[in-house]
Formats: C-alpha cells, sequence, structure tokens
C-alpha cells in the first residue's frame, strides 16, 4: 500500500479554520453565480450556460469538502464514504466542465463552427455521465475511504486499503487535473492568438476606429481573461498535484503546513475565483448587482443598456466586426 508506511498527516485546528472559510466563500461564490444567472434571463448567453453547470458542481464540491474538513474524519465511515464519493463526483466534474468551456470558445471562436444542442448534449453526457461512472465504480468497489490527509486537508478519497489506489487516485480527480493543465494552456494560447489575428487584420484596414473608446477596454479585459483564466486554474490546483507527487515519493514534505493549507485552499475555492472573475470582475453583472444592493439608485442603472455578448446597446450600432465580437464575448462573459 502506498501511504500505509507514511503517518497520517495531523490537520490543526487553525488549518481546517482557513479551509472551512474557503469552502464557504466558495459556495457564496458560486451560489451568487446561480443566482445572477436565474435573475436576469437576457444574460444566459451559451458560455454563462456552461459556466453555470460548472457553479454546480463547484457548490456540491464545497458543501462536500466542508463536511469533511469540519469531522476531519480519522477512519473510514459511512458518512466518510459518502462525502468523498460526492466530493470525488463534484471535484471530476468540476475538472470537465473547466475544459468542455475552453473546447466551446475554442470551436466557436477559432474553428468558427456552428455549435447546437448537440454539443451541449455531448457536454452534459461527458462533465456529468464520466465523473458519475467513476463514483459509483469507486464506491461499489470500495475505493472511496480514509486516505490519512496525505493526498486531502481531512476530507475523504482514495481508500488508504485499497491495492490500487494509485490507479483509483488517477482515475477519480489526478488523470483529469494533469490532462487539464495542458489543454486549458493550449487552447486559450490559440484562442488568444486568432484575436491577437484579427486585431492585426482590423488594424491593417480600419486604422481609425469609429468604436475605438468602447472597444479597446474591452479589448484588454478580453486580453486579461485569456491569460489569467489558465494560470487561476493552474495555480489553485498545483498544491494538491505536488502533494500527490510527494506522496507517490514517500516524502515527509508532504506534511508541511503551508502546503496543506495551500492545498486546502486550491481544492476548495474554485467557485469563488470564479465569481472573481466572471461575476466581479465583468462589468455587466457588476453593475447590475450594485444597482440592486443600492434599491436602483447605482448609476449604473443610468447607463445605455447592456447585453452579455456585445456591450452597450446602441439605437444605431454599426456592424461589428469578428474582433470586436470575439473581444465582447470574453470582456462580459
Amino acid at each position: 500500500m502506498l501511504m500505509g508506511t507514511m503517518p497520517p498527516t495531523e490537520v490543526y485546528p487553525s488549518e481546517r479554520v482557513i479551509v472551512l472559510l474557503s469552502c464557504a466563500l466558495s459556495f457564496l461564490g458560486s451560489s451568487l453565480l446561480v443566482f445572477t444567472h436565474a435573475l436576469w434571463p437576457e444574460l444566459r448567453t451559451r458560455p454563462r450556460q456552461l459556466l453555470l453547470y460548472l457553479s454546480l458542481a463547484d457548490l456540491l464540491s464545497a458543501v462536500s469538502y466542508f463536511y469533511g474538513v469540519l469531522q476531519d474524519f480519522d477512519s473510514t465511515s459511512w458518512d466518510c464514504v459518502l462525502q468523498g464519493a460526492l466530493s470525488t463526483f463534484s471535484n471530476t466534474s468540476s475538472f470537465f466542465w473547466t475544459m468542455a468551456i475552453a473546447f466551446y470558445l475554442y470551436i466557436t471562436i477559432v474553428r468558427g463552427a456552428p455549435t447546437g444542442t448537440g454539443l451541449l448534449c455531448f457536454f452534459h453526457g461527458m462533465s456529468w455521465g464520466v465523473p458519475l461512472a467513476i463514483t459509483v465504480a469507486a464506491v461499489a468497489l470500495k475505493k472511496i475511504g480514509y486516505d490519512a490527509s496525505n493526498v486531502s486537508v481531512g476530507w475523504c478519497w482514495v481508500n488508504l486499503e485499497a491495492a490500487d489506489q494509485v490507479l483509483w487516485m488517477l482515475l477519480t480527480g489526478k488523470l483529469w487535473e494533469l490532462l487539464a493543465y495542458v489543454i486549458l494552456p493550449v487552447l486559450y494560447i490559440l484562442i488568444k492568438k486568432h484575436i491577437n489575428r484579427a486585431h492585426a487584420a482590423l488594424s491593417e484596414y480600419r486604422p481609425i476606429l469609429a468604436r475605438a473608446p468602447a472597444f479597446q477596454p474591452r479589448t484588454s479585459i478580453a486580453d486579461k481573461k485569456l491569460i489569467l483564466i489558465p494560470l487561476i486554474f493552474i495555480f489553485l490546483r498545483i498544491w494538491s498535484t505536488i502533494r500527490f507527487i510527494l506522496t507517490l515519493c514517500s516524502s515527509p514534505a508532504v506534511q508541511n503546513p503551508v502546503l496543506v493549507v495551500l492545498h486546502g485552499i486550491g481544492n476548495t475555492f474554485q467557485g469563488g475565483a470564479n465569481c472573481i472573475m466572471f461575476v466581479l470582475c465583468t462589468r455587466v453583472i457588476r453593475n447590475r448587482l450594485l444597482s440592486s444592493l443600492c434599491c436602483g439608485r447605482y448609476g449604473g442603472l443610468h447607463q445605455p443598456s447592456q447585453s452579455l455578448e456585445g456591450g452597450y446597446q446602441r439605437a444605431n450600432p454599426p456592424k461589428n466586426t469578428e474582433a470586436e465580437q470575439m473581444n465582447a464575448e470574453f470582456a462580459s462573459t
């Protein structure tokens, strides 16, 4: 057994409080994303619809991790297995939906291919079906249980007593996490290059843009989001991967308190990070939230109406170029 020779990692009360706070913030962030999607139907674009499903997975993940950290299991029990199954399903589903969003943006922007209900059904089948099948198999074969917090932070995951625990650690999360490290940067780099080429063509044939003041800020926001999306994902998840590798090497560094806390925050804060990126840093959504909180007194209500896809709507808007449409998509997503 891989981890049988290693002593359990003690999760100190201060570490548990930090991770519990991260779970709570992720829960609130995911709930806010769901709330904004339900509240404003006119902002329900396909990218935000995919983001809704990602938020639901992160919501379930935050709840299951919160329970696991709160209980701080020291053996395999029925609620340990239940918590481990829920976190395995939701965490794996979150990986799939994160990659699905990247694939959707690549297909629509770079390839220019039409997307219909068929693609959405495929995403549902992959992002819910595959994690569910893996989780059911893991529970049926008794692979979920107490893991001594060497590859977790108080919650349950792959059972210490599983003879093939490395295989199941890969199937129940690590394999998809490692794939995401490669797929996300590659896809977002390809999207960014495509947009940059469109900008170059636009600058060549339209050196003076009538809508430059409105267009340039959106361009800057879109470029930043293209860079930040994969970077934030990797920054949050890398600590879990490092502890996984250290566990494979039977290194005592796996119990380093700083690494344990970073692992706990990284695994539980994905919903909070998505909320910051796609709600608080998205002007359309942020202005509407502030308007609601201020009972309609916020200045954003007196600005021209906005849509998620195209920014401000004017009485007689000029036809958007490809570059403008792509940047409006990112800036407001």
